[in-house]
């Protein structure tokens, strides 16, 4: 008995390493100098949002590495994508907030199933336009120190911007996938994505700044070819480093 449970357990290991066995890791770095952050010009609400040195963040560098914030990574399931098996739902709250006159996170990264929760801990009020096109669109009235919950019952082809028409510089993105495969880079421009199926994927990069397609891209050194901003990787056990993605000024708008 002891010999068979440790035979199913052995079985069992050696399945799901060989179904997720893999990460996939990149850091984006801005081959360039880095841009000065453009101040906001802040018309509403000037006494409290005026006071928080609001900035541009559709591109942040870092100014000690050059790494770059907030660009997206995910396996591409539409056409000529990946064919991954179902997903189970993990039916988790995400908490996007109007904060200090911005959203934070400037991205949020979901999967059908959850929740994403709005508050505002602001003492103004502010909306949040969610222009989904697959969910039902919503254009939400937030008072101060209030929050409103929107169910994510479908996944979304691309980033669905958000907005405030209220403060009209806020702008948020919201990711919805029907996998949990997806990172966002960190303030280093560093992303790690876990967990994935040990084959090849098309991966598709996502980049709020990028002046059309990210085409020609240097990847550890080497150029590369990205046709519709996708790449594919044959995921291997243990951890899959891509190494330094290299984007060039005149592949973004600058702030």
């Amino acid at each position: 008995m002891l010999m068979r449970r440790f035979l199913l357990s052995t079985a069992c290991l050696f399945a799901a390493a060989n179904v997720y066995g893999g990460d996939l890791k990149m850091q984006f770095v801005f081959d360039g100098d880095v841009p000065a952050p453009a101040p906001i010009d802040v018309n509403r609400d000037t006494a409290f949002c005026g006071k928080h040195d609001l900035t541009d963040e559709s591109l942040v560098v870092n100014p000690k590495n050059k790494g770059i914030k907030n660009v997206v990574v995910y396996v591409y399931t539409g056409r000529g994508g990946s064919d991954l098996p179902d997903s189970p739902e993990k039916n988790d709250t995400h908490e996007l907030a109007n904060e200090d006159c911005r959203f934070e996170p400037r991205v949020v990264l979901t999967q059908v199933g959850d929740t994403l929760k709005v508050t505002n801990p602001d003492p103004v009020g502010h909306n949040a336009n969610l222009n989904f096109l697959k969910n039902d669109a919503k254009n939400l009235m937030i008072p101060a120190s209030q929050e409103k919950d929107v169910e994510l019952e479908e996944s979304e082809p691309a980033p669905i911007p958000v907005e405030c028409n209220i403060h009209p510089w806020m702008r948020a993105y919201v990711v919805v996938l029907d996998h949990p495969y997806a990172a966002v880079s960190d303030e280093d421009g560093n992303l790690t994505i876990k967990g994935l199926p040990n084959e090849e994927l098309t991966f598709r990069v996502w980049m709020e700044a990028a002046d059309g397609a990210l085409s020609e891209v240097e990847v550890d050194g080497k150029t590369q070819e990205w046709k519709r901003n996708r790449f594919e990787v044959d995921i291997k056990d243990g951890v899959n480093d891509l190494g330094v993605v290299k984007i060039k000024p005149d592949q973004v708008k600058l702030p």
